[in-house]
């Protein structure tokens, strides 16, 4: 990384050293380390700013496992060979006298014309970090050929494979169960914007009805272009069917992700009838023709032990019903 300091001020100084301290900190294997290389830092590019009378060239180079700065100036140079700590009268040369302790490997090179070019190594390390280098699956996650355009598969397509996969990868690392936690997650999280856009495109403040439920689950599905539709509501009950899976036939390599309307619709209908049930009773993630999904709620789903629970949690800025 190189940069320019022209005019060479001090607030600038200032803003390079703050930019620099913060990617050190990013990249350190230990914290501790970086207050002593900030002030290297501070220190080399300071003199640079205070005595060159001109532009200053900083670089900083991580390919090693510890960082290598470089100060280019126009400004007279000095001799390392004569530093020494200054006396308490004597406070020029403290600076660099600091610098020859912190840093590793101090040099100083005076260029053929004007100025010199400053290098030390800073005394922290990188943070070892984890590679990962899997082999490539040959299972395409991709939809079917006939979805890609004249420039190949669109954003759409990209994104649904690269959710599939993500899915697919974290159930063969960590398992199905930290799968299904993940998206439920998300769902819980997507689900409650998705009331929040619907209540104010309907401009509903109180409960949702179960109809209205009902009706919130087909615009948002109808949205990411899943194929929802009513089977049949009642005051405690809303089954729908599904004959288009947004996640298309892919969603067979990634069953999981059928928690993510588990808990859009469960999420819903929990913030709204206080406690819910979703019973996932058909999926085309696992063979079936069409989904089928049953939503029990209040008392009815209290009273039933199995399919997946939600519960509503009151929040600060929410009506209680």
């Amino acid at each position: 990384m190189d940069w320019l300091l022209a005019p060479a001020t001090g607030t600038a100084a200032a803003a390079l050293r703050t930019e620099l301290t913060a990617f050190l900190r990013r990249h350190a294997q230990d914290l501790e380390d970086v207050g002593d290389a900030a002030l290297v830092v501070s220190e080399l590019v300071g003199n640079a700013v205070q005595h060159a009378g001109g532009p200053v060239w900083v670089s900083l180079d991580w390919t090693h496992p510890q960082p290598m700065l470089t100060v280019h100036d126009l400004g007279p140079s000095f001799d390392l060979e004569h530093l020494a700590l200054p006396t308490t009268a004597n406070e020029r040369g403290r600076g660099l006298w600091l610098v020859s302790q912190l840093a590793k490997d101090l040099d100083v090179v005076t260029k053929r014309g004007d100025g010199k070019r400053v290098q030390a190594v800073l005394a922290v390390s990188r943070r070892v970090e984890t590679s990962f280098d899997p082999l490539r699956r040959h299972l395409n996650p991709l939809p079917a050929a006939d979805e890609a355009g004249p420039s190949g598969f669109g954003r759409e397509a990209f994104l649904r494979a690269l959710v599939v996969e993500i899915a697919r990868t974290a159930e063969a690392t960590q398992g199905p169960a930290v799968v299904e936690q993940m998206v439920a997650q998300v769902g819980a999280t997507v689900g409650g914007q998705m009331e929040d856009e619907y209540r104010r495109a309907r401009d509903v403040v109180a409960r949702l009805a179960p109809e209205q439920v009902s009706d919130c689950y087909l615009r948002l599905k109808s949205a990411i272009d899943g194929d929802f539709y009513v089977i049949s509501v009642t005051a405690d009950t809303i089954v729908l069917g599904n004959r288009r899976c947004p996640f298309g036939d892919t969603v067979r390599q990634a069953p999981a992700l059928c928690r993510m309307t588990s808990s859009v619709f469960g999420g819903i209908a929990a913030r709204n009838h206080e406690h819910a049930v979703v019973l996932l009773d058909e999926r085309i993630a696992v063979g079936d023709p069409e989904c089928r999904v049953t939503v029990l709620l209040g008392d009815t789903a209290r009273n039933n032990p199995g399919g997946h629970h939600y519960h509503a949690v009151p929040q600060p800025h929410q009506l209680n019903f």
